[in-house]
């Protein structure tokens, strides 16, 4: 692709989002399901593994964009945790979901307005399960599931990271 191909395949959602910003913040969910007898968290199944442009960033190829990507590492290691330590703490829970929600504004990595952060705002999880386990107990077990979910805490905190380029001849 050429620079001028890129530049015409996003102009017309650059010129929606100079219009009516609104329409730049995409909100993006992904939903797993928890298995607490094998401590795993079983994602949509994709048709492609090929990351690209969103749509909402003039991409036009069936792929997934690399916010919906960071939204499964979420779900995935959160649900994971949450069933390792459902397990420890001894709660028992019949199936369950987690979902990851983050928004994205593409006026921001688009470069249509310097003003709006570019990446995910507004991340959050949340667990659906039926359990006859104790208020008290089910409130440490996410506790304890923030503490323990490396997605979660990589995201959550300041985190400087170091970008090189080994240019090849």
């Amino acid at each position: 692709m050429t620079p001028e191909q890129l530049r015409e395949q996003q102009a017309p959602v650059k010129a929606q989002y100079q219009e009516n910003p609104e329409s730049a913040l995409v909100p993006m969910s992904v939903t797993g399901e928890l298995d607490r007898e094998t401590l795993s968290c079983r994602l949509p199944e994709r048709e492609t593994s090929i990351s690209s442009l969103h749509p909402a960033a003039g991409g036009q190829i069936p792929s997934l964009c690399s916010g919906e990507i960071l939204l499964e590492s979420l779900a995935a290691c959160a649900g994971v945790t949450f069933c390792s330590v459902a397990t420890a703490m001894g709660i028992d829970f019949e199936a369950g979901t987690v979902t990851a929600k983050g928004d994205l504004d593409f006026r921001g990595t688009l470069g249509v307005s310097r003003s709006t952060p570019v990446g995910m705002q507004n991340l959050s999880i949340a667990f659906s399960i039926r359990s006859d386990a104790e208020e008290a107990s089910l409130k440490k077990l996410l506790q304890l599931t923030e503490r323990y979910c490396v997605i979660y805490q990589t995201l959550s905190q300041e985190n400087p990271i170091q970008s090189s380029l080994d240019l090849k001849s």
